[in-house]
């Protein structure tokens, strides 16, 4: 269940799209097997180097006890986390009903290796093998990828837990449904918790046309009890949470394309709002093509980073990936500690203004992979400031601001010009951008 909001339609006009990868080899090597490129393939280096860390299974790291600590309140559940990240485009987002024209599926938003395979962008891609194994309720937790804007919030490669569960469709199983929000009720109310609901259906948030209105309403219900459980769980006792200042959490109707009703689910935390997960009841259409026809129940997902910057206090997403004992050590399996920053280092901007070619076009995730593919972990964020079109020759003017900063060391300007030596050298070389 991804819970960012694609936000970008792109319309290609005919120009043509290069990868970023623009010395794209014949074949790519990926956790032991070998798959063939295309025309469309622009998974680069930098990503691919990424895919075998798995940050979620690393002991004592902070993304690995937030996945534990989340385990420890579903006990019964299945805990999955070692499926592969190459799934079909099908599996991606056929499988879950998203519409053909999803702005997902362009190349600009997604990796691929191929036409037929690419790199997962969210745990759902999993949900209908996960249902058709026989799984009734389970946690998958996996590393998922995304081309995107570069800041202290944004990285390429993150990690999610999708949740689900789902009960027959009848008699017998409404009354399970029933007696489990009983139970979940009765907890809640003795608890620090209050709670900002909406509706279980409204006319802008339904149930779908197959299910049973009642039968929907109730799953909603076993949702947001279980939800809102958890919640407490992960963020009572750091918030500390007293009858007097309980736990705030909020609901708000949403729209995602592979469940209705949809919600949203926010936490009333450090002073303001945030954004925890997306869920809702999940379309009948991916039961069906799981062959479970005669099933109903709910599905949620959550980003892991979101929430560890939170409860750690990490003011910077790209410290999730650094191997420098000063971070690692900070942290212990099984308990939220505050992050200590050890130090903040001096950035450097540079700026790069081009024209692009008349045939060519640099997206902006385009710019920001070619940039994190030759500083790494360098770059700590990426602005276009400036874009605009020449009246006479309608070329193309892109203006952006880099800033250059080590999370582990001083960077000399002398570094940061190397850096953006090769950013410029590979522009020219990749997309025919004459530099202005």
């Amino acid at each position: 269940m991804q819970n960012l909001r694609f936000s970008r339609f792109f319309a290609f006009s005919g120009r043509r799209w290069q990868s970023t990868n623009a010395l794209k080899s014949e074949y790519l090597d990926i956790l032991g097997e070998r798959h063939a490129t295309d025309d469309i393939t622009n998974v680069t280096p930098a990503i691919l180097s990424k895919i075998p860390l798995r940050l979620h299974s690393q002991p004592n790291h902070p993304l690995s006890t937030l996945r534990s600590l989340i385990e420890s309140h579903f006990p019964d559940y299945a805990h999955l986390s070692s499926l592969s990240p190459l799934v079909t485009p099908f599996k991606n987002f056929d499988e879950l009903s998203f519409p053909k024209d999803h702005p997902g599926r362009a190349v600009t938003d997604s990796y691929y290796i191929n036409k037929g395979l690419m790199l997962r962008t969210h745990t759902s891609a999993h949900e209908v093998e996960v249902f058709a194994q026989g799984n009734t309720q389970w946690l998958l937790t996996a590393d998922v990828y995304r081309r995107d804007e570069i800041d202290g919030s944004h990285y390429p490669v993150f990690h999610q837990m999708e949740g689900a569960r789902i009960w027959s469709a009848d008699a017998s199983g409404m009354k399970e449904v029933e007696d489990d929000n009983e139970r979940l009720s009765s907890h809640l109310t003795r608890s620090n918790i209050a709670i900002e609901d909406v509706p279980h259906l409204s006319p802008a948030n339904p149930a779908q046309p197959m299910h049973d209105p009642r039968h929907s309403e109730l799953i909603a219900k076993n949702l947001k009890l279980s939800l809102n459980s958890m919640l407490l769980h992960l963020f009572g006792g750091v918030a500390g949470a007293t009858k007097e200042n309980p736990l705030r959490v909020r609901w708000i109707e949403t729209y995602f394309p592979f469940t209705s009703p949809s919600f949203e689910v926010e936490v009333f935390f450090g002073g303001k709002w945030l954004e925890i997960l997306g869920c809702g009841v999940v379309r009948q259409a991916t039961l069906d093509t799981a062959n479970v026809p005669h099933k109903i129940g709910w599905a949620f997902g959550l980003g892991l980073e979101r929430i560890a910057m939170v409860l750690y206090s990490i003011p910077d997403i790209r410290l999730f990936w650094s191997t420098d004992a000063r971070f690692l050590s900070q942290f212990k399996q099984g308990e939220i500690s505050k992050f200590k920053p050890y130090s903040k280092y001096p950035s450097c901007f540079k700026d790069v203004s081009f024209w692009t070619a008349q045939d060519i076009s640099v997206h902006e995730n385009d710019f920001c992979d070619l940039v994190r593919d030759v500083a790494g972990d360098l770059v700590e964020d990426v602005k276009k400031i400036d874009s605009f079109v020449h009246p006479k020759t309608n070329r193309t003017s892109l203006c952006y601001r880099i800033n250059y900063r080590s999370m582990d060391r001083s960077l000399s300007n002398e570094e940061a010009n190397v850096v953006q030596q090769e950013v410029v050298s590979r522009l020219k070389e990749q997309f025919r951008v004459e530099i202005r």
